[in-house]
């Protein structure tokens, strides 16, 4: 089955539903995962996206028989589809509750959030493939992991579990198991969706582009001097002094 939206509120649901494949990626996937974040940028009252899978695995990547002929199409590659992830207007966390291998690892950096249990594992295996990764997603291990785990983790393809995981970057949250898992996110999610819109999609918006050294001055100055004249900001004072939790409308 292709991959699922659930749009519940402040919170979606992106998920993988191939279990019978390790959640193995197919070149119609790719457009629908598109899809499925187009709808969520269109959804303005959507400030969180988890993304999600069934079965054992999280994800084993993209199916290697297909890159050749449609991974590296430009426009609709898998790197194409893995950047519209890191541009997506709401706030994302990967639930990785088990394997993570090849294109998938730069699917799950691509988030911004990214929960693990302690029997996750991962691996990226492009140079005992014979594949040149792409420049974004190579990007992305660097400005999240460094360059000596970047060149560890593609150059050697060596296999982390959870605990390696976390401990270089590519989890930013390890728990235990499955159900510390479905709690931890649960936390989470509901501590981002409490925030105020403007200020944080716009940050998550900035600080991704200061990582990657695009960020505009203007732009940012603009943001700021939006949320100085916002609604929100107000609300955010008298919640304070009032010691209760703010009602943001996001304005």
């Amino acid at each position: 089955m292709p991959p699922t939206l659930q749009i519940d509120g402040h919170v979606a649901y992106l998920t993988l539903r191939r279990p019978q494949s390790a959640n193995k990626l197919t070149p119609e996937d790719l457009p629908a995962l598109v899809r499925h974040l187009e709808t969520v940028n269109g959804s303005p009252d959507v400030l969180v996206l988890v993304v999600r899978s069934e079965g054992k695995y999280f994800c084993s990547g993209y199916d290697i028989s297909e890159v050749a002929s449609s991974s590296q199409t430009e426009g609709r590659s898998f790197g194409d589809m893995v950047d519209a992830l890191e541009n997506c207007r709401a706030v994302t966390i990967a639930a990785v509750h088990g394997g993570v291998f090849g294109g998938a690892t730069d699917l799950v950096l691509a988030c911004d959030f990214r929960v693990g249990v302690r029997a996750a594992e991962m691996f990226m295996p492009a140079a005992r493939l014979g594949l040149h990764y792409y420049q974004s997603g190579m990007e992305r291990y660097v400005s999240r992991l460094g360059l000596d785990t970047a060149k560890r983790l593609f150059l050697t393809a060596e296999k982390l579990d959870g605990s390696a995981m976390r401990e270089c970057g590519f989890l930013t949250h390890l728990v235990e198991d499955a159900a510390a898992l479905d709690a931890e996110v649960l936390r989470l999610r509901t501590t981002l969706a409490g925030m105020a819109p403007l200020a944080l999609l716009g940050m998550k918006k900035h600080l991704n582009q200061i990582a990657r050294g695009t960020a505009d001055a203007a732009s940012i100055q603009r943001e700021v001097q939006r949320t100085v004249a916002s609604e929100d900001l107000a609300e955010g004072g008298r919640a304070w002094r009032e010691k209760r939790p703010p009602v943001f409308k996001g304005r």
